[in-house]
C-alpha cells in the first residue's frame, strides 16, 4: 500500500471515528480504490486507531433495562366438571414474575381481549 493511500485511510479513520474498516473500504471503493479491510485495519492500528466504537447496549443490557416494562401474555384452558372448556387470559410481568388473571371466557374474541387489555393498562397506569 502506498504512503498516500495509507495517509488517506488514516485521515478517513480519524475524521470518521464511527466508521469501521468495512465502511472505509466501501468509501474508497466509491473512489475507485480497491483495498482489503484487513489492510485498512492494519494501517489504522499502526497509527493508534483501534476498532470503531460500538454504539448501543449489548443484548443482555437491553433486556435488563427493558424488563420492568415487558409483559408476556397468553391463554390457558381449563376443563370444567360439566365438560365445558374455559379460556383464561393471563399476563406475567417479567420483572416481578407477578401474574394477572385478566379474564375467563368460553369463547375468546378480539373484542374480549381488547377490553381486558385496556383494563390492565388502566390498572398498571394507576399503580405507576
Amino acid at each position: 500500500m502506498s504512503d498516500e493511500l495509507a495517509d488517506l485511510v488514516v485521515r478517513l479513520g480519524r475524521e470518521n471515528r464511527s466508521w469501521g474498516c468495512v465502511r472505509i473500504q466501501g468509501e474508497l471503493r466509491k473512489l475507485g480504490i480497491r483495498v482489503s479491510a484487513t489492510s485498512i485495519r492494519r494501517v489504522l492500528r499502526r497509527h493508534g486507531l483501534g476498532p470503531a466504537p460500538r454504539g448501543g447496549q449489548t443484548w443482555s443490557e437491553f433486556l435488563s433495562s427493558q424488563a420492568p416494562s415487558v409483559l408476556a401474555t397468553d391463554f390457558f384452558t381449563v376443563d370444567t366438571v360439566g365438560l365445558k372448556q374455559l379460556y383464561v387470559l393471563f399476563v406475567i410481568e417479567l420483572s416481578t414474575r407477578q401474574m394477572h388473571i385478566l379474564g375467563v371466557t368460553d369463547h375468546p374474541t378480539g373484542a374480549f381481549v381488547t377490553q381486558v387489555a385496556r383494563n390492565l393498562m388502566g390498572d398498571l397506569a394507576d399503580r405507576g
